[in-house]
């Protein structure tokens, strides 16, 4: 069965309150802890083809990077699901199909 955001997000913050860890969780150390933890990510990769990443190893350190999101989201009362739907029709915005497809250029540099 899949969790729903809220309900992630409420086992997050139980988690985090019953180890008193909330005055540790300020924003920037939540974005710090965001960025660390990708970090981490990357380093399964490095030095190695992609297929060679161990997939548990992945799922451990994306697993932390969405739980810091996930309380970032929280302390400034965003909604999960709302800010990525907005975030996917402002990006099929700035890369419409027609010069996008098959392309890795910014949208910025489209067409040059």
């Amino acid at each position: 069965m899949k969790a729903d955001f809220e309900e992630i997000t409420r086992q997050l913050i139980a988690f985090r309150d019953e180890r008193d860890w909330a005055q540790f969780h300020n924003s920037k150390d939540l974005a710090l802890a965001i960025s660390v933890e990708a970090a981490e990510l990357l380093e399964l990769f490095l030095w190695q083809t992609p297929e060679k990443a161990d997939p548990e190893k992945i799922s451990e350190e994306l697993a932390d990077i969405l739980a810091y999101a996930f309380l970032l989201a929280e302390r400034y009362h965003l909604d999960i699901p709302q800010i990525m739907i907005s975030k996917i029709r402002a990006n099929a915005l700035k890369y419409p199909v027609n010069t996008s497809k098959g392309s890795a250029r910014k949208y910025n540099q489209q067409g040059s």
